[in-house]
């Protein structure tokens, strides 16, 4: 820490890694995911991440919105459309029970994003 960066400035800074570091997570349990389930399929799903203003967008292969993650909060939100996400955090992946569970139960095909499917 220098001295012009305040306590509060650097545990933003260290949550808002956290988070990163957490999508990245969360996207490669998304391709085994798929990985898993289509062991004799030609090519691999991936995913990766666009980071905006707000948001890290979580997008599937070429072009489809999959999730998005709250860069300075980690709270994860189903799609409503390409650029925004739908009313509602679905998961929180500062808790560690709910970033456990995303990472054994998240499906490429978006299923756990649905309000019923949580913790």
């Amino acid at each position: 820490m220098n001295k012009f960066e305040s306590p509060a400035m650097t545990a933003r800074a260290t949550i808002r890694a956290s988070v990163l570091k957490y999508t990245a997570l969360l996207c490669k349990s998304l391709e085994d995911n798929y990985n898993r389930k289509h062991t004799n399929r030609a090519g691999q799903l991936q995913y990766s991440i666009r980071t905006g203003r707000k948001y890290h967008k979580i997008v599937e292969g070429e072009g489809s919105a999959h999730a998005f993650v709250d860069k300075n909060t980690g709270e994860v939100y189903k799609p409503a459309s390409w650029s925004a996400p739908a009313k509602g955090v679905r998961f929180d992946l500062r808790i560690i029970k709910e970033r456990e569970w995303l990472y054994e139960n998240a499906e490429f095909t978006g299923g756990y994003l649905y309000h019923n499917a949580g913790v």
